[in-house]
């Protein structure tokens, strides 16, 4: 007789991880129902932003669109993950979000907190790019881990928002950096949740946090982009001056914030 045979790495439940939702509650073909249809929120991001921030795409087009479309790939992955729970699935949608924040890096980080062996913008790229490879391979060792560490990138971006608005006098800008702020605070917050509360969510029959953190981490991107492109104008493209401008209006409750763009005098 053979050995036991190692499951397929895209076999369904064959992932490390496994989230509070029950399994195959709602459908016979869907690991996580509500994990897996929440992602639809990705696929509402990425063209708001790109739409929404029109005129600075006409000016510097690639970041924005590169971004956006691995926007679209982390909701696709992680689609993918919680409908099969598959090892495939899990290393796809961690290192699509990996990935995602490595291009976000190598476009957006301004020139003034490079490292000084770092000249150029190109150079910035490489150094990204070898960085992220490195990480990608070392993501294999303990996949489990990945979203610990990625979930940590994020205080280094609160760090870096931090800096930015010392410098920045708009109050606009600083309102949309609190509320950026605390959408993410709820992110996050549900993401511990799930995974560290699960026995009392599913005691009281509600174990459903993990798709929370989809919906309000992309919430939360929709005021971190225009906020990172508003800094990246000032920083490479001295010829205008950011806005930001709320959509639908301004007087409603709840809105979406974009860049619009003015001939330059500074403003932060």
């Amino acid at each position: 007789m053979g050995g036991p045979t190692m499951p397929s790495i895209f076999s369904y439940q064959s992932a490390e991880v496994d989230w509070c939702e029950g399994n195959f509650e709602r459908s016979r073909i869907i690991a996580e129902y509500y994990n897996t249809i929440s992602n639809v929120s990705f696929f509402i991001v990425s063209p708001v932003l790109l739409y929404l921030n029109r005129q600075y795409c006409q000016q510097r087009a690639l970041p924005l669109y590169f971004v956006s479309g691995l926007l679209l790939c982390v909701g696709i992955f992680s689609t993918y993950f919680h409908m099969t729970l598959s090892y495939m699935g899990q290393l796809l949608d961690e290192l699509s979000i990996l990935w995602t924040l490595a291009m976000s890096y190598a476009f957006w980080y301004p020139r003034v907190y490079f490292p000084r062996c770092i000249k150029s913008r190109k150079h910035f790229f490489w150094l990204s790019g070898i960085t992220t490879v490195i990480s990608t391979f070392m993501s294999f060792i303990k996949p489990a881990f990945n979203a610990y560490a990625l979930n940590c990138i994020a205080f280094h971006l609160l760090y870096l928002t931090r800096r930015e608005l010392k410098k920045c006098n708009d109050k606009r800008v600083h309102r949309m950096a609190k509320v950026m702020v605390m959408w993410w605070v709820l992110a996050i917050s549900s993401w511990i949740s799930d995974r560290w509360l699960c026995g009392l969510w599913q005691a009281i029959n509600f174990p459903y946090f993990h798709s929370f953190w989809h919906v309000l981490i992309a919430m939360s991107l929709l005021y971190c982009c225009p906020l990172v492109i508003y800094f990246d104008i000032n920083y490479e493209m001295p010829k205008f001056k950011p806005k930001l401008g709320y959509w639908p209006s301004d007087s409603w409750p709840v809105v979406v914030p974009y860049i619009i763009l003015e001939e330059s005098h500074k403003q932060c």
